[in-house]
């Protein structure tokens, strides 16, 4: 492995996956200065000098970094906490349980998330936090991401300080941000955010130049409440003597009445919408985070993953976190949202084309950047991007990755498989290989 920060370097591997191109057998890839500067054939990659170091990674495919487009870093310790219960009720458990942590709690449980994922090949993350520690986590373990600090406030009399604390955290965070890891806000979900708070966390967000991610079209609760002020989470507020008119729309376009889709938000999870609700997030530039395990465990269905790509919406994968999704394995969660689709009762008259090997690789990596705003930067391995790049090892997989390479990432692979990562150029985690 390298030792420290190396100028230039080349990566060999037995299969390159560039995702916006062919694989590449026996390929390799130079970098410089945490920049791709080019990609090919091992033998066609010449470097600029003879003193560059070359590291043959061996019987491994080497593929962009994985993006986790939605996860809760904070929560890792509270895996397996809550199994088993109806969404008000782990709602209710999770709140209770996280007023009781320090700030040095949260900040121990994001660490041990941020080196969770190190090792299972993601490089980047988009992560929803109240705590205030998940920034200062990535950044000590070098991961790249977009950390969107939560704010909550179901009552209208309470936006103006909900705002107040909102942008005294976003201060207090603001020396820790940097070319890795950028700041964004997340007004929860509509369910715990007021149409008022709604509207000035639009602005604040439009005005700020901030990303933003919203928890939406969720669970049948949720759409009972925003279109008929029915339901469990309607009588929820009704006990906290909270009041609540509901505007008798779709959740989607609740949020496209409050301004927030103005600010081109990263919806979470967004199962329960239609034809128009898709127009809306396309026109309007809005993203998806599609989460198919977490949506699965807790009994929300099944997103229309499948109608969401063919609407040209920007689509990643998250794991959500681990207190809703025990194993945080970015390849099983693209295998999961493949089959869920295909297990669809219209599954065969779409055809696979819409979801097959390439494009759930391409979730895994250019989707998510995209959902996060970082197409530019990350997600596939091409000149001028730069360098955060993972090797999974074929040994086990060989077989499979000697026939379909791209599918063996898909259906055969595991984060137990990753055996390096890298984010910038600089490597994270990895065994000496080669």
């Amino acid at each position: 492995m390298l030792p420290g920060p190396v100028p230039e370097f080349s990566l060999s591997a037995e299969w390159v996956l560039p995702v916006v191109g062919e694989p590449i057998y026996r390929g390799a890839v130079l970098i410089r200065d945490g920049q791709i500067v080019k990609v090919g054939p091992r033998d066609a990659v010449k470097e600029s000098s003879g003193a560059v170091r070359r590291i043959d990674l061996g019987n491994v495919a080497l593929l962009p970094g994985l993006v986790n487009a939605h996860t809760h870093l904070e929560l890792t310790r509270f895996r397996g906490r809550f199994e088993d219960l109806d969404f008000l009720a782990w709602i209710r458990r999770l709140t209770a349980e996280k007023e009781t942590l320090a700030a040095d709690d949260f900040l121990a449980s994001a660490r041990q998330g941020a080196s969770e994922a190190i090792r299972s090949g993601v490089t980047t993350v988009g992560d929803c936090s109240s705590s205030g520690q998940v920034t200062r986590a990535i950044s000590e373990v070098g991961l790249r991401g977009v950390v969107y600090q939560e704010v909550f406030g179901p009552e209208d009399s309470r936006c103006e300080a909900a705002m107040e604390g909102l942008c005294a955290e976003l201060d207090r965070q603001g020396p820790i941000a940097s070319q890795l890891v950028r700041l964004g806000v997340s007004p929860h979900a509509p369910y715990t955010v007021s149409e008022r708070l709604f509207r000035a966390v639009a602005r604040l967000a439009l005005d700020r130049g901030l990303p933003v991610a919203v928890h939406a079209a969720e669970s049948r609760a949720e759409g009972l409440l925003i279109r008929q002020g029915a339901g469990p989470m309607a009588d929820r507020l009704r006990n906290r003597g909270i009041p609540w008119q509901a505007p008798g729309l779709s959740p989607i376009r609740y949020l496209s009445w409050t301004g927030l889709l103005a600010a081109r938000p990263l919806l979470i999870h967004a199962i329960d919408i239609d034809g128009r609700d898709l127009d809306l997030l396309r026109d309007s530039g809005s993203s998806v985070v599609h989460c198919p395990k977490s949506n699965a465990k807790l009994c929300h269905g099944t997103a229309p993953l499948l109608e969401m790509l063919e609407a040209g919406v920007r689509v990643g994968l998250g794991t959500d976190g681990a207190v809703s999704n025990n194993n945080c394995d970015l390849f099983e969660e693209a295998r999961f949202a493949v089959l869920a689709q295909r297990a669809r009762a219209d599954a065969p008259r779409r055809g696979l084309e819409s979801l097959d090997a390439r494009a759930a690789l391409r979730l895994l990596t250019l989707g998510g950047a995209a959902t996060l705003g970082l197409e530019e930067v990350i997600g596939s391995i091409e000149c001028g991007k730069r360098a955060d790049l993972i090797a999974v090892d074929l040994s086990r997989l060989q077989h499979a990755a000697d026939a379909e390479p791209e599918s063996a990432m898909v259906f055969s692979a595991s984060a137990g498989d990753v055996v390096f990562t890298m984010v910038d150029g600089q490597v994270l985690w990895g065994r000496s290989c080669g």
